[in-house]
């Protein structure tokens, strides 16, 4: 069965730092790209963050520089490290998983074939 499982969500401070975990179960995935999302209420779903099967990254713009993506293939797991975080990141956090035809790390959603359950990040001003 496919799962994927995100962890490490949380309530932290502005300026602060987190480290989501996505592991996951059930296909190929060191063939997968692997993506961040969030959606916050209110708003659309927006990709954050991508990594692909080579390890080739791509972020959104409000995040640059201030999160980092990385994977490690042993251990089926994504990770999402968050620094200098701001009350605007408050949000469910997705990881999902696509199947590497393109070579390259993608931040649409629509693309993706399977999708964990989330976890809540929360930014305390």
């Amino acid at each position: 069965r496919v799962q994927l499982v995100e962890s490490g969500g949380g309530a932290v401070q502005s300026g602060g730092s987190l480290r989501l975990s996505c592991t996951a179960s059930g296909f190929y995935f060191s063939r997968y790209c692997m993506t961040w999302f969030r959606q916050a209420p209110g708003q659309e779903r927006e990709g954050v963050a991508g990594i692909d099967s080579r390890g080739h990254t791509i972020y959104t713009d409000s995040v640059e520089g201030r999160f980092t993506i990385s994977r490690d293939n042993d251990k089926t797991t994504v990770y999402l490290e968050m620094n200098s975080l701001k009350p605007e990141d408050t949000a469910m956090y997705y990881c999902a998983a696509m199947e590497d035809y393109r070579g390259s790390p993608s931040l649409s959603g629509g693309q993706f074939d399977y999708w964990g359950q989330g976890t809540l990040v929360t930014v305390c001003p």
